[in-house]
C-alpha cells in the first residue's frame, strides 16, 4: 500500500493513525490535508479532519528493490541448496510443503466459514431489533423530564427560535425540535443533533439504575436521514456487485450503520460488517 485516508479528532491523530497502518516514519511520507477540523459551538457540531497520506516515490522504489533483490538472492540460495541434495530429500521436501500448504488451505476454509457465521448471526438478530426512529405506541407526553428542560434551555442560551416537545415510556424518550432555527441543531449530516442527543442521555441517566433510551429528532431529519441512506446502501451494493470490489464507507455513528446493515440484509449478493474503533467505525460491503 503506497497511500492511506485516515480521520482523526485533529490533524495529527490523523497523520498517526495513517503512519500505523503504513508502518513508515513521517520522514518517509507526504501529507496532503484534506479536511480540516472543527471544534464547532460548546463543542456541538465538531468536524473530523481527514487526511492522505502518500509514502515517497523514491522510498517506495528503494524498497521494491531491495524485496525483489532479497528475494532474488534467496531463489538462488535455494536453487544451489537443492543441486547439492539428494533427488529422495527434494522429492520428500516437496510432499511436506504439498501437505503444509493443503492444511493451511484447509484451515482457512474453516476460518471463512466461521466467520461467515459470526457476520450472519447479527443479522439475524437485528431483523428483531426496532430501529429508533419508529416509536412505539404506549408513549405519553411530559413536558418537566429534565433531559427535556435541558434542550429547552440549551436552545433560550442560544437564542435559537425552537419549540421542544417530548414522549415517553419506561423504556424510551423521544424529544422532537420545530421551529425557524431547527437546521442550526442538525448541523451537518445530524452531527449537532447527534450532540445534543448524547448530551440529553447523559442529563436523562444521570444517577438512574436502569437505562433510559433517549432519541431527539428535528423536523423528522432521522427519518429523511434514513431514506437518503437507504438510497446509499442500495446504490453502493450495486457497485459493489458490478465491479466485485468492496467499498468502505465514511465513519457513522452506532444507528446510521444500524441502518445500512438493516437495508441490505435480505441482500443475497453482499454481505455487510462494521470495522475500526469510535468514533471512526464505518460500514464495509463486500460480495459474498
Amino acid at each position: 500500500m503506497d497511500y492511506s485516508e485516515k480521520w482523526g479528532k485533529d490533524v495529527d491523530e490523523a497523520v498517526r493513525l495513517a503512519l500505523l497502518e503504513l508502518k513508515v516514519s513521517i520522514d518517509e511520507v507526504d501529507v496532503i490535508v484534506l479536511e480540516e477540523s472543527s471544534k464547532g459551538f460548546f463543542g456541538l457540531g465538531s468536524k473530523l479532519a481527514k487526511v492522505r497520506v502518500e509514502k515517497k516515490k523514491d522510498d517506495a522504489a528503494k524498497k521494491e528493490t531491495k524485496e525483489v533483490k532479497e528475494t532474488k538472492d534467496v531463489k538462488e540460495a535455494n536453487d544451489v541448496k537443492e543441486t547439492k541434495e539428494p533427488k529422495e530429500n527434494i522429492d520428500e521436501k516437496k510432499k511436506q510443503q504439498r501437505d503444509i500448504r493443503e492444511h493451511k488451505s484447509s484451515e482457512k476454509q474453516n476460518e471463512k466459514r466461521v466467520e461467515k457465521k459470526e457476520t450472519r448471526e447479527p443479522q439475524k438478530r437485528k431483523r428483531t431489533e426496532r430501529l429508533e426512529i419508529e416509536r412505539p405506541e404506549n408513549l405519553v407526553p411530559t413536558t418537566d423530564h429534565p433531559a427535556l428542560l435541558f434542550i429547552t434551555a440549551l436552545a433560550e442560551k442560544m437564542e435559537l427560535s425552537l419549540e421542544v416537545t417530548a414522549k415517553q415510556n419506561e423504556e424510551s424518550l423521544y424529544i422532537d425540535i420545530e421551529g425557524a432555527d431547527s437546521g442550526t441543531v442538525i448541523g451537518k449530516r445530524g452531527q449537532t443533533l447527534d450532540s445534543i442527543q448524547y448530551l440529553a442521555s447523559l442529563v436523562a441517566n444521570k444517577g438512574k439504575e436502569n437505562y433510559l433510551r433517549v432519541v431527539v429528532d428535528a423536523e423528522n431529519y432521522r427519518r429523511k436521514r434514513e431514506k437518503t441512506l437507504e438510497q446509499l446502501a442500495e446504490r453502493l451494493a450495486g457497485k459493489v456487485i458490478k465491479t466485485k470490489k468492496t467499498v468502505r464507507l465514511e465513519p457513522m455513528n452506532p444507528y446510521e450503520r444500524k441502518v445500512i446493515h438493516a437495508k441490505l440484509q435480505e441482500n443475497g449478493k453482499v454481505t455487510t460488517r462494521s470495522e475500526g474503533e469510535e468514533p471512526y467505525r464505518r460500514v464495509v460491503i463486500e460480495l459474498k
